[in-house]
């Protein structure tokens, strides 16, 4: 028996107590659907090159990282100015320790006491606690009941709050929805302050990316990541597209070194390879499609998906559902969302697991 480890009451900060840290259950079952990650690994072929650009590296790790990420970041820029066909250069881009840092360092820059920032629930649970865990006040508004979000909204939640960062998230998470530009233009335009657009699941989306309307727009930033069309969830990589001002202030609070040598040729090696690793993207888009269609089959009512995930439901107990998920050997997530649950995109074979595991459970329930 392991024995309760007793309370310690740790002069913590009060605007942390009660919180709880984000994180997914991560847990052995046969079908692990519920972290938005790529299903496809690298290639044996890329695995060997980042692994030799990784052991190059390795033989200077006497000395400190470039703290600057000069090549990274060109190659970043490259990869961005290609897929989005607007020029980007390498001193709007910044790189961190997956997108999250580069939230974090946004918060740490442009939040902080006596300041606000306001999200459009449901929404990424991360931008909540990266904003109280910089002691910046969080407000949210809520969106529309098949979780869109209307320019007039979008505007006039806005205009009511007057918040220091405003962050717009498309494709959403965990909604799937993505934003027409439009909304991200007028909420520019009804602020003075910072607009941050999360675009992690950008490339599974066939919306054109916020990163064409920087030009001119000085406040408006763009954080992205490799963890999801890139399948690199491992190596923790995320970057920001943004006018060079706001590079120069994020570097002011960046910790030194914050991204090791390794991370960084890691990242190089796999840009270098950009078109054999975002040739999975088509298929898992198709898994999602599959998912879309088949569920509806099912007469669940289901979100349409801009991103690499589902949400569906609606469920009277969605906690009972996830369950019986597991049970049967298929790890989905409950995102706290009362009756609804999401799926990531698998390969075939995952995906056919989950949809015969969720079939069983409509016919289970139903008897």
């Amino acid at each position: 028996m392991t024995q309760q480890k007793p309370a310690v009451d740790l002069p913590v900060r009060d605007d942390l107590r009660g919180l709880q840290p984000y994180g997914a259950p991560q847990l052995d079952v046969a079908v692990r659907l519920n972290t938005n990650e790529n299903p496809h690994p690298p290639s044996a072929d890329l695995a060997a090159q980042i692994g030799s650009a990784v052991t190059a590296a390795a033989l200077h790790l006497n000395r400190y990282p470039d703290r600057d990420a000069t090549l990274l970041r060109a190659d970043l820029a490259d990869y961005v100015t290609a897929t989005t066909g607007t020029p980007v250069a390498a001193d709007q881009v910044w790189a961190a320790n997956g997108s999250n840092e580069i939230l974090q360092q946004l918060m740490q820059a442009f939040g902080g006491p006596g300041r606000t920032a306001l999200g459009f629930e449901p929404s990424y649970s991360m931008h909540r606690l990266i904003t109280l865990g910089t002691s910046t006040r969080w407000v949210t508004a809520s969106r529309d009941s098949g979780f869109g979000l209307p320019v007039e909204a979008a505007v006039a939640a806005v205009r009511e709050q007057r918040p220091d960062v405003v962050f717009l998230c498309s494709p959403n998470n965990p909604t799937g929805t993505a934003l027409d530009l439009s909304v991200v233009e007028a909420v520019y335009d009804a602020t003075d302050k910072m607009v941050v657009v999360d675009e992690a699941y950008a490339e599974f989306s066939a919306r054109t990316s916020a990163v064409t309307l920087l030009a001119g727009r000085p406040r408006l930033v763009v954080s992205r990541t490799m963890s999801k069309a890139f399948a690199l969830a491992g190596a923790r990589l995320g970057y920001v597209v943004a006018d060079p001002s706001v590079v120069d202030v994020l570097q002011l609070v960046r910790l030194p070194y914050h991204l090791s040598s390794l991370t960084q040729a890691a990242a190089r090696a796999a840009l270098s390879r950009r078109d054999e690793l975002l040739g999975t993207v088509e298929a898992v888009k198709a898994q999602r499609d599959r998912i879309v269609d088949e569920l509806r089959a099912l007469g669940l009512t289901v979100i349409d998906s801009d991103a690499n995930f589902v949400l569906f439901g609606q469920f009277d107990d969605q906690v009972r559902v996830w369950q019986s998920l597991l049970d049967r050997g298929v790890l989905v997530r409950d995102v706290g969302l009362t009756g609804w649950l999401r799926v990531t995109a698998g390969t075939p074979d995952e995906t056919t697991a989950f949809l015969h595991a969720m079939a069983d459970t409509i016919k289970e329930s139903s008897r």
